[in-house]
């Protein structure tokens, strides 16, 4: 719950994949939602209590989740938790974000890494043009 930051909008990830620590952005719907959730169910340490001993949802838990969820919906695909992840760079990069801010939020070591999301990404193409057009564009 303390690696929530309604303030700042940022969620601190501690020990995700590969044992890696980062902050996330929080979407001001999400953190809407959370509130409200947060105000009905009144959580303690963990923001969904899970039933491993400490409290924690444990991968088979939110694997179970995941599952149930995908019935009341109408997707067909093949769908897991690695595919939320995916589709978070997916989305990041057809939103122009730089992959480089793509790379960091997703806690690669390395951008190659990133770059697999590339081949599923539908970004739009920007014409080349020279950056002194932009810079002394008040003199021309």
């Amino acid at each position: 719950m303390a690696d929530i930051d309604f303030e700042r909008k940022t969620i601190h990830i501690r020990q995700s994949k590969y044992l890696k620590d980062r902050i996330v952005p929080l979407s001001n719907l999400m953190a809407r939602g959370l509130i409200k959730y947060m105000n009905a169910e009144k959580p303690h340490n963990y923001l969904f209590n899970g039933k491993e001993a400490d409290g924690r949802y444990s991968i088979n838990g939110l694997s179970w989740v995941m599952r149930e969820a995908l019935k009341s919906t109408d997707i067909k695909k093949a769908v897991n938790l690695h595919s939320l992840r995916h589709s978070y760079a997916t989305h990041l990069l057809e939103e122009g974000v730089n992959i480089v801010t793509v790379k960091e939020l997703l806690g690669h070591a390395d951008v190659t890494t990133t770059m697999i999301y590339l081949h599923v990404a539908r970004c739009e193409v920007i014409q080349a043009h020279s950056p002194l057009d932009t810079l002394y564009k008040d003199v021309l």
